[in-house]
C-alpha cells in the first residue's frame, strides 16, 4: 500500500521514468510493512532499490512529505 502511493506521488516529480523505478520496489513490500516477521531486505529488494535514482527516491520523499498538509490532516511526526 505505501509503495503504491509512493509510486503515484512520484508521478509529479518525473513522470513515467520514475514510475517504472519506483514500481520495481514492490519486492520490498514485505520488509516496510510494519509488524513485518522480515527483518532484513532481499537481495531482490536490495538491487531494486539500487536501480533507482537517487533523485527520484529524494524527489518522492520531499512529494509524500507534503501529503498531510495537502490533505489537511495534521502533520506527521515519526519518531
Amino acid at each position: 500500500v505505501v509503495l503504491v502511493a509512493v509510486v503515484l506521488v512520484a508521478t509529479e516529480v518525473d513522470g513515467q521514468s520514475c514510475n517504472t523505478h519506483l514500481s520495481g520496489l514492490n519486492v520490498c513490500g514485505e520488509f516496510v510493512v510494519p509488524g513485518a516477521d522480515t527483518t532484513n531486505p532481499s537481495a531482490e529488494c536490495c538491487n531494486a532499490l539500487e536501480a533507482v535514482p537517487s533523485d527520484c527516491i529524494c524527489n518522492t520523499f520531499r512529494i509524500a512529505s507534503r501529503l498531510p498538509t495537502r490533505c489537511n490532516i495534521p502533520t506527521l511526526s515519526c519518531n
